[in-house]
């Protein structure tokens, strides 16, 4: 969350997520106090001094980022259980990083580095194992965002036998923050690199630094292997992802709390220009943009993008009407087609996509629009899903405002 001077206790006040924000501006024209809510940077913040609970940030913000609140700025998440090693219930699993609630990178580096000495110090490297086999692996690590190339980078240097699994490209989680800046209080200590201090310093600076890592260490990353299956045979896990199968003591997991976006299934899925979130409204401007789906979020980032100067949105549907969304999001959308902003595509499915086209089936009609970019909104399988099937324990807890909360990725 964001905001800036507390206000008493009971005054009903906007608090704005950090980790939600687009900073697309809807919530500042629609404030009707001067000065109660602005951008800094590519993030709205709120002054409690000024803000008078209106609620009608909150109905113009396009992604759910502002709720009104009496109380304190805390944040209720639903969290693993975690032991101080980052341990959870279940022997041997463990979890680091944005997935355990704790989302700045210097955070979850920390937690991916400490993760990796609890697994050590049970696991000497070079001692004898009495489980497994000899091709049994000390640890598997699943994602390679800060949290798992850094517990990847410590088990690399302590001497570990390891493998990083990936489902997307190298450390996606990165590529999809929402803002250019990533602004860190200290430096960060990455394993193998030394102090690494990015002040002011951009997430596209960050991701050549990962892959310089990566490249000269020789890291053991598979990407594109989604885990679908873990399961426990004693001390030993099995895991199965898409094309491969292996066996490990421990499972370090540094997933991100986003979960597994569904995929269209078509060709040119793998291009770049088709994403399944938005990172930052701003990236759009100007540009010829496909949004598919039909809940709230697809309907919410098509509004967002409309609202980007000299941007053409079109909205793919395959049903015939938004019935499952949101009321307030229907009228919006309404509003935004009559103004232009948005051309809806009913009864619609992407057959095809292409460089600089995408081939739709509109009403049974075969249709070729001039497309930049295609953002998938259709769903996705939750993180939370995937470790309660594994037996992990999720409890909640109230998170309070950090001074720093505004620098989370």
């Amino acid at each position: 969350m964001a905001v800036t001077d507390s206000a008493p206790d009971g005054q009903l006040h906007a608090l704005v997520r950090a980790d939600l924000c687009v900073g697309c501006g809807t919530c500042v024209a629609a404030c009707p106090e001067h000065g109660a809510i602005a951008l800094l940077g590519k993030l709205a913040v709120v002054d409690r001094g000024h803000c008078l609970g209106h609620g009608d940030c909150a109905e113009a913000c396009p992604v759910g980022a502002i709720a009104l609140s009496t109380g304190a700025a805390v944040h209720r998440v639903e969290v693993p259980d975690l032991g101080p090693d980052f341990q959870t219930n279940i022997p041997g699993l463990y979890v680091v990083g944005e997935l355990g609630g704790r989302g700045l990178i210097k955070n979850a580096i920390n937690e991916g580095k400490l993760a990796i000495e609890s697994i050590a110090e049970a696991l000497p490297p070079g001692g004898a194992r009495t489980d497994g086999s000899e091709n049994t692996l000390d640890v598997v690590i699943v994602g390679s965002g800060p949290a798992g190339l850094s517990a990847a980078l410590e088990a690399h240097r302590l001497g570990l036998s390891y493998e990083i699994l990936e489902q997307g490209s190298l450390a996606d989680t990165v590529r999809k923050y929402p803002r250019h800046k990533l602004l860190f209080a200290e430096p960060l200590s990455v394993p193998l690199y030394g102090d690494l201090w990015i002040a002011d310093g951009s997430k596209e600076n960050l991701l050549q630094i990962w892959e310089t890592i990566v490249a000269n260490t020789g890291l053991h990353l598979r990407t594109g292997r989604r885990v679908e299956q873990i399961v426990r045979s004693g001390d030993v896990y099995r895991i199965s992802a898409t094309g491969h199968e292996c066996h490990a003591r421990r499972i370090v997991l540094a997933l991100g709390r986003r979960g597994t976006p569904r995929r269209l299934g078509v060709s040119g899925e793998e291009l770049s220009k088709l994403v399944y979130d938005v990172a930052e409204m701003e990236d759009f401007r100007g540009h010829r943009v496909l949004v598919v789906g039909g809940g709230d979020s697809a309907i919410e980032t098509a509004l967002g993008l409309g609202n980007q100067p000299d941007t053409e949105v079109h909205l793919s549907y395959r049903g015939t009407d938004f019935a499952r969304a949101k009321e307030r999001n229907r009228f919006k959308l309404e509003a935004a087609v009559e103004a232009g902003r948005i051309h809806l595509l009913l009864q619609s499915h992407v057959r095809e996509v292409r460089s600089d086209v995408v081939v739709l089936e509109v009403a049974g009609d075969s249709m070729i629009l001039p497309n930049d970019d295609v953002i998938v909104r259709i769903g996705g399988d939750a993180p939370y899903t995937f470790l309660q099937q594994l037996g992990i324990r999720i409890v909640q807890k109230d998170v309070p405002l950090a001074p720093d909360a505004a620098q989370a990725g």
